[in-house]
């Protein structure tokens, strides 16, 4: 029987073959203290295939005993398969050994010239052990409790650009919000390629332990509302627009409506004078989500936008919270209700009920998105979520993946604070005149008139999406979904101590100036009860 020998030798030739082809990619991938034990494992190998290709090689075609001759056929091909079956599994169960004691390194990673690691690479151990050395070390920790570069690409998170990012992004802001909200919002779209920010900043923002930490932020513009502010903004033809007149003059929602188009107006000649490219207005509960690029990235998103295009409309939405004892948004959302312009017609009004939960409108709040704007002559605020020009008809392209993520009422503190700027009276008709927006109004005669108890149970019924059922019908819908790219994001910065760099940098600076000292110590004050209590900052650390 040559031809069944032939055949039997092809398959032991190939079989051989294969288990050499595997022990070499497994022995170019081990690490080098193990490569000095499986080289041994390899030239068995390979001394098993070459005196197996001698043996064959020199076997007569014809046997004198055909019996015997089977029998050791037969046997010696058991033994053959034998050891190239047990052979890789021997070799896979090294590999997971090893695995498990780390003893294993990703060839990947061991290459790279930089040695960068990805989000969430750092272990749980790895963790403690750079808490435990911050911890020693007895620095102020405000925002975050290591300084490893766990999230460390982006330029090690020192973020010393200027010029070189293109096109060049700025972004204005009307805020009052604190540390807790204005660093993790400023860093997050430094990420993303946003360069420069024009602060107008009201409230805790201008208090000189919140505004001074963040005047020392690189491409930071603080600006406060003096009465030079006021005097110049007086004189501004914003005044003269009858699209706007209907604003003037009223409370709450209504005149921070009028004071974000003064201000809007003032960061064109500001990203003008810069030589900005695009301006965004945002709020800061309200994140730049870019999706649809390779890079997550709105320099590139912006950048393959044509040239005649003078605004990019970002539809917002809506964030989705499903506990009522939130403290971060940033870091603690990751369900959103999307858009209707990223919906189909049918899904959304075939859902349309179940959306909106008995609330008024499918979005709690605005529903409009937000735009970036071309930097260029003539151009003028339309109202807080557009932009045009006074010369022309701008030419505007609605973005089908990217999104502004606004983060409505996360937090059950929300309906408070809200009553709290506000001085209107809790009734149907006078918040009327001071809010623009049905659940704004209900909110705050709720905040007003409830007692605690039943401010959460109202929070919990129209905010809080507590049916597990609902969620899921609505998530396969495509009405909610799920993002984590700036939870991610925002939390590996914190990790890497970006957010308590800022603050201590600040803090050292002020203690080197003599004429500042007085704010120092306040500072001081409060960065060591927010590291005592943790209810300054309102931030929750969870490793």
């Amino acid at each position: 029987m040559p031809t069944d020998k032939r055949l039997r030798h092809q398959i032991d030739e190939t079989l051989s073959f294969q288990t050499l082809l595997f022990s070499f990619n497994f022995f170019v991938s081990l690490p080098h203290h193990t490569n000095s034990i499986y080289l041994l494992l390899l030239l068995l190998c390979l001394w098993r295939f070459s005196l197996m290709a001698g043996l064959y090689s020199s076997k007569p075609t014809v046997s004198s005993s055909p019996s015997s001759s089977s029998s050791t056929s037969s046997s010696s091909y058991s033994r053959l398969f034998l050891l190239v079956t047990l052979l890789p599994l021997s070799l896979a169960c090294l590999a997971f050994v090893l695995q498990w004691r780390g003893g294993l390194d990703d060839p990947v990673t061991r290459w790279s010239i930089d040695h960068h690691e990805f989000p969430g690479m750092v272990t749980t151990q790895e963790k403690r052990s750079l808490r435990r050395s911050v911890s020693d070390s007895g620095c102020v920790d405000l925002l975050g409790q290591s300084r490893a570069p766990s999230f460390p690409y982006f330029r090690n998170w020192k973020f010393d650009y200027d010029s070189d990012l293109k096109p060049r992004i700025c972004i204005t802001t009307s805020t009052s919000a604190g540390l807790e909200q204005t660093l993790p919002w400023i860093y997050f779209h430094k990420v993303i390629g946003v360069s420069t920010f024009y602060l107008f900043v009201e409230g805790k923002a201008a208090s000189p332990n919140v505004s001074r930490v963040l005047e020392t932020i690189p491409g930071v513009k603080v600006i406060h509302r003096t009465k030079e502010l006021e005097e110049k903004q007086a004189k501004s033809r914003i005044w003269n627009e009858t699209w706007l007149s209907s604003f003037f003059y009223k409370p709450c929602n209504y005149e921070l409506f009028v004071k974000q188009s003064l201000n809007m107006e003032m960061a064109i000649t500001m990203a003008q004078d810069a030589g900005m490219e695009w301006i965004i207005h945002l709020d800061t509960d309200e994140l730049i989500h870019p999706s649809g690029t390779h890079e997550y990235s709105l320099r590139k998103l912006l950048g393959n936008i044509s040239a005649d295009v003078d605004i990019v409309i970002f539809p917002n939405y809506e964030s989705s919270v499903e506990r009522d004892d939130i403290r971060e948004p940033f870091s603690e959302v990751s369900m959103f209700k999307k858009n209707y312009d990223h919906l189909l017609r049918d899904v959304y009004f075939g859902n349309y009920k179940d959306a909106t939960r008995g609330n008024p409108n499918y979005f709690l709040t605005y529903g409009n998105g937000k735009a970036a704007a071309r930097v260029q002559d003539h151009l003028r605020p339309n109202g807080a979520h557009r932009w045009h020009n006074y010369r022309k008809s701008p030419n505007e392209v609605k973005l089908e993946e990217a999104a502004v993520l606004h983060y409505t009422y996360p937090r059950f503190s929300d309906l408070t604070s809200r009553r709290d700027r506000c001085g209107c009276k809790p009734t149907k008709v006078d918040v009327k005149r001071c809010f623009m927006l049905e659940f704004d109004r209900a909110a705050f005669i709720i905040a007003s008139t409830a007692s605690s108890e039943e401010m959460l149970q109202w929070y919990r019924e129209h905010v809080v999406w507590t049916d597990e059922k609902l969620k899921l019908k609505l998530l396969r819908k495509g009405i909610l979904t799920r993002i984590y790219a700036p939870m991610v994001i925002i939390q590996e910065l914190r990790e890497a101590g970006v957010f308590s760099s800022v603050v201590i940098a600040a803090h050292m600076s002020l203690s080197n100036n003599p004429s500042t000292a007085d704010s120092t110590s306040g500072i001081t004050r409060e960065s060591s009860e927010a590291t005592g209590r943790r209810r300054v900052l309102e931030f929750h650390l969870d490793f």
